[in-house]
């Protein structure tokens, strides 16, 4: 397949072609059991090794250590912002929170349910145009744990560094950069993303922990609520995500194709840095994030006004170059350069950029 749209979606978000390719087949027959993947067991032993080796391959593409659990669960990120307090932040602890956007503030305000919560630190006075400086971070001594969203998807920001928690487990949201360069995972206690960024489709969010931190939930946790349960049962205790899982194990082996996350990182460092050189040299277009703290996932700009953005918009549709509207709570423009867009997609995209100020200046 070939497809002529270049898709900038913020989430669900652009998947390999190949992995589009193998994925139909699957839908009608599914590793010649004559069965589609949306009708196989989660108990047949052909799946079972799909979920083993899609494990196998994440742990070779990410380096994740044998002393670290690889779940699938279902419910999003979203649900890891009340799983992961449930599970860590026990009676008399204080967990510390750094709040950097949209996403980490709905996270604090889950784990403010279940106890004690400490903000480390926020740049919503600078309304989330920049992440926090070292210096500015004030951490609990003796935390349970301390977390942090790894990119923040509607307001442009990813952490380069990630902060020392001094000792502290650090629990991340990777959920829009997971895969996308490359990380020490044993710098963290446990790092969760939902798949439809990066990873697959919606529908499973891969949960990586490390062993210490499983088995600490209270007692009267609720059995779906508790890591333990996904870890007894290598994520099948319940019916997981079939379809979702196999999409996942697709994307692995497309990365492990083009070379690993290396790769693809250097894709993503040259991709990101085509639009954000349109932006460093126009004063038509005008980028909302401090150079330090640039997402190379997802790059929000504005115009001069909004009937230019709405404009600019339906003439990028015209060119084939969709899903660029930004997020409804800031408005403007944000372009999703995730693993899956090609690097001629950025390019279409600077071209049109470059044409367009021709034509409104």
């Amino acid at each position: 397949m070939a497809r002529d749209v270049y898709i900038f979606n913020a989430g669900p978000a652009v998947l390999p072609e190949p992995v589009l390719e193998t994925t139909s087949k699957a839908v009608l027959n599914f590793a010649d059991t004559g069965m589609s993947i949306m009708e196989v067991s989660h108990r047949d032993k052909k799946f079972e090794d799909l979920l083993n080796n899609t494990i196998a391959g994440l742990r070779r593409v990410m380096g994740i250590p044998d002393n670290y659990k690889v779940l699938f669960l279902q419910g999003g990120a979203s649900l890891q912002f009340s799983m992961v307090p449930i599970n860590l932040l026990g009676a008399g602890k204080t967990a510390d929170y750094i709040d950097t956007g949209n996403w980490s503030n709905n996270a604090i305000k889950q784990a403010r349910k279940v106890g004690a919560v400490n903000i480390a630190a926020s740049t919503k006075e600078a309304k989330y145009t920049r992440l926090p400086k070292a210096s500015e971070i004030k951490f609990t001594p003796g935390a349970g744990y301390c977390h942090i969203t790894s990119n923040n998807t509607i307001e442009g920001t990813q952490w380069s560094t990630f902060p020392d928690t001094l000792g502290a487990p650090l629990i991340a949201d990777m959920s829009s950069d997971i895969l996308s360069k490359r990380i020490k995972v044993s710098d963290f206690g446990l790092i969760y993303a939902g798949a439809q960024k990066n990873m697959g489709p919606a529908g499973v969010t891969a949960v990586i922990i490390r062993d210490d931190l499983i088995g600490q939930a209270p007692e009267n946790t609720p059995s779906m609520l508790d890591y333990k349960t996904y870890a007894d049962n290598n994520s099948l205790y319940n019916t997981c995500p079939v379809m979702a899982i196999f999409v996942v194990h697709e994307v692995v082996k497309w990365i492990e194709d083009l070379g690993g996350v290396a790769a693809l990182e250097k894709l993503n460092q040259q991709k990101a840095g085509t639009i954000y050189d349109i932006l460093d040299k126009s004063s038509f277009y005008k980028g909302t994030v401090e150079k330090g703290s640039r997402s190379n996932m997802n790059i929000p700009f504005r115009l001069p006004n909004e009937d230019l953005e709405k404009e600019f918009l339906a003439e990028a549709s015209k060119h084939k170059l969709l899903g660029l509207k930004g997020h409804r709570s800031v408005g403007g423009i944000r372009a999703s350069l995730y693993n899956a867009l090609p690097i001629e997609g950025a390019q279409k995209l600077a071209e049109f950029m470059i044409d367009y100020e021709k034509k409104h200046t």
